[in-house]
């Protein structure tokens, strides 16, 4: 018996050493890499890394600057889901690393479209190194017009010769380029300015008391009819031209106490959305007011009244520049 079981244990532990011996020369001549597989892998991540942070930036990032396109808004919802695939295919040929940011104000007040370009410059000023005021009602259409940054000075793109109803010298309203550095060297837009006009006058004093040259686009192609689309309907909604209390004379005058230092709001909340495969950020804002300063942020005039109306129709490219031109 004890032979029968040297027997079996030789065999066994002869099996043991043979099969090891077998495993050790296959392993041997193997040409298994795991470092290549393990390159082949972190590639793929990297790859995946790439794509989910073109998708929350938008696009690719392709320009040495940001430029964060702030669109003053409220109740233009019509007219955002025109703005926002234009833009997108508009700026995709310029290769411009730019993100839109809704500024809707969602407060009692009447609309005040300074203020909102302060909040949205105070909100993106950290990531963003310029800035564009940019109407959501007009769109480029004259691929000519560039928004690259304006490095030299505030870029004026819907200049007076191109702009479809706004023609005098120093208009520069509509769509404005500024760089950070410049916005706040002239502490941002004046935040008296509620209801409808003259902020962008305001703001051009500022520009000038500061030695900023506005630049504007040269050997443009197209003229005031074919440059832009203006896609604002005057019959659907009425511009709010109500002047009450001492408005009129407070806000034909350099306004020299506000501005980016000291606007007043709440940011509600901010959500992300996508229009058409096109990222973008509305910012809801409540502005605040100081009615012992700007008693008319409410008017008890209604507006669309036959007097504000028949202001509309007087008022002249020569009013508009009033401002500007006597101070």
């Amino acid at each position: 018996m004890d032979n029968i079981w040297k027997s079996i244990r030789f065999k066994y532990i002869f099996a043991c050493i043979l099969i090891t011996f077998i495993m050790s020369c296959i392993i041997s001549i193997s040409p298994i890499s795991i470092d290549e597989c393990k390159c082949e892998t972190n590639t793929q991540s990297s790859q995946h890394l790439k794509q989910i942070t073109n998708e929350i930036n938008g696009h690719k990032k392709r320009a040495e600057h940001r430029l964060a396109i702030l669109v003053p808004f409220r109740d233009r919802f019509e007219e955002l889901l025109i703005f926002v695939p234009h833009m997108q295919k508009f700026l995709d040929k310029q290769n411009i690393d730019y993100h839109i940011f809704v500024l809707n104000q969602v407060d009692r007040y009447r609309f005040n479209r300074a203020s909102l370009i302060n909040v949205g410059f105070l909100e993106t000023e950290k990531a963003f190194d310029y800035i564009a005021m940019h109407d959501v009602d007009l769109l480029p259409i004259n691929d000519q017009l560039s928004y690259a940054y304006p490095s030299a000075g505030p870029h004026h793109i819907s200049s007076p010769d191109l702009h479809p109803r706004y023609h005098y010298f120093t208009f520069i309203g509509g769509i404005l380029l500024i760089k950070r550095e410049h916005f706040i060297q002239v502490n941002g837009m004046s935040n008296k300015y509620w209801g409808w006009g003259l902020e962008d006058d305001e703001f051009y004093v500022r520009l000038k008391e500061a030695g900023l040259s506005v630049s504007r686009p040269q050997n443009i192609s197209t003229g005031t009819h074919n440059t832009f689309r203006h896609i604002h309907d005057r019959n659907h909604r009425k511009r709010d031209m109500m002047k009450c209390y001492n408005q009129r004379e407070v806000t034909r005058k350099r306004d020299r106490q506000t501005g980016l230092n000291n606007v007043s709001y709440k940011i509600l909340d901010t959500i992300k959305m996508t229009i058409s495969d096109t990222s973008l950020t509305v910012i809801n804002i409540s502005l605040l007011c100081d009615k012992s300063s700007t008693p008319w942020c409410e008017c008890e005039k209604l507006v669309g009244s036959k007097e504000g109306r028949s202001k509309e129709k007087k008022k002249t490219n020569n009013n508009n520049s009033k401002l500007a031109t006597g101070l």
